[in-house]
């Protein structure tokens, strides 16, 4: 069936990629759709749902299940062209009628229609999310679309009672486990998110706001310095090299700019990255997205730094038809410039590190090469290590 997204996609690299929709827009549809059938005695087989992207939807309605006073049903998951692990995963939504004064959820008594997570929605258990600790991990706009349609439905239908809504996953544990959800404190399941209604292919937004969140929550619990890690490789230094607690870092991928910016903003007072040379070098010449798409200058940077710290030609024409970085600093060991080399790629670094915050925090950097090993450090990085350390003990800077 036609969903309504059939005339939305992006072009990227010369393909058409379709857009999507969100757990949260899931969520709504076949709560709207429980509630319809509940309250209007009709099985139906599918629903309108108005996104907050203005885009209307059209959703198949499966898996229902009819009793007398609820119902259930299932809207399974289309991402789009969108590399998500919730793609085609099955939403339910039960919606029940209740009476109040059996009603346990304190917190939630004085709302006419209550709406909470099942089996493979996570629970929220640390500080600094978009919902209180305890609380099922609905984000805001999913539950007020879920609030909306079951409110609507109510009142076309005449009903006055109240109405209990309960959204869950039976995959949900174990796709949760390939999300950021463990690292940030939500057990038991998968998040039911979106803010569009939504899903863009291959998001850039999605993922800078998967960054804000982590660093909000760590934020939040009261850190004041943070470790960011742009990749598998900056993990796994800090694990096995650097004596700070590892479980705190957070992964920023190539949004290195986008990183420091949404620090400045929170009130963070400093981050230390530990990075490999291939990604970080990037930053010695300005560059504040590493993705290879957006630029590379690797080389060019190198060949650079190199012949400022006294290399000849030869040696810069070798580094230029590198392939890889480590390549590059074996061509700079063999001409015995690699400790000069990375002492100016190190002062670049902290200079546009410190640029692109215009110095309203403390910014450092530890980088290293998987051949190399540790390659050095800028100049804040050890006062960096030394916050981290204290922080982590529960020393005040």
């Amino acid at each position: 069936m036609r969903n309504g997204l059939e005339d939305y996609y992006v072009i990227r690299n010369n393909r058409k990629m379709r857009f999507g929709y969100t757990t949260g827009s899931c969520a709504a549809a076949a709560a709207k759709g429980a509630a319809g059938m509940l309250l209007g005695g009709k099985t139906l087989s599918e629903v309108p749902l108005m996104t907050p992207k203005g885009i209307l939807l059209h959703l198949e309605l499966q898996d229902i299940h009819i009793e007398e006073k609820a119902v259930s049903c299932a809207v399974k998951k289309d991402a789009g062209d969108d590399p998500d692990v919730t793609d085609g995963i099955l939403v339910y939504a039960r919606v029940e009628k209740i009476h109040r004064r059996t009603e346990c959820l304190k917190e939630l008594q004085d709302e006419r229609i209550q709406i909470d997570g099942g089996v493979g929605v996570g629970r929220v258990t640390k500080p600094g999310l978009n919902q209180p600790v305890g609380a099922a991990a609905i984000n805001s706009v999913p539950r007020a679309m879920i609030f909306r349609e079951v409110e609507n439905i109510a009142e076309t239908y005449d009903y006055e009672g109240d109405l209990r809504v309960t959204i869950y996953v039976p995959e949900g544990e174990k796709r949760a486990e390939k999300t950021f959800n463990p690292r940030l404190g939500i057990e038991g399941g998968i998040s039911i998110l979106g803010t569009s209604g939504i899903v863009e292919p291959m998001s850039e937004k999605a993922l800078v706001e998967s960054i804000r969140i982590e660093m909000n929550q760590h934020h939040a619990q009261g850190e004041e310095y943070l470790l960011a890690t742009p990749g598998n490789y900056g993990q796994e230094y800090l694990r096995e090299h650097m004596n700070l607690p590892f479980q705190k870092n957070i992964k920023c991928s190539n949004y290195v700019g986008e990183t420091i910016d949404m620090a400045v903003d929170m009130g963070v007072k400093g981050i230390l990255f530990v990075a490999h040379i291939g990604k970080f070098v990037k930053v010695a010449a300005g560059i504040m997205n590493t993705h290879s798409h957006n630029a590379d200058a690797r080389m060019e940077t190198l060949a650079s730094a190199a012949i400022r710290s006294g290399a000849d030609l030869e040696c810069a024409k070798r580094i230029l038809h590198c392939n890889t970085t480590d390549e590059a600093l074996d061509v700079l060991q063999e001409h015995h410039m690699l400790a000069k080399t990375m002492d100016d790629i190190l002062k670049k670094i902290q200079f546009y590190l410190n640029h692109r915050s215009y110095n309203q925090l403390l910014l450092g950097a530890v980088v290293f090469s998987n051949v190399h090993g540790y390659l050095g450090q800028t100049e804040q990085a050890e006062k960096l290590i030394r916050l981290l350390s204290a922080e982590a003990c529960g020393i005040p800077d």
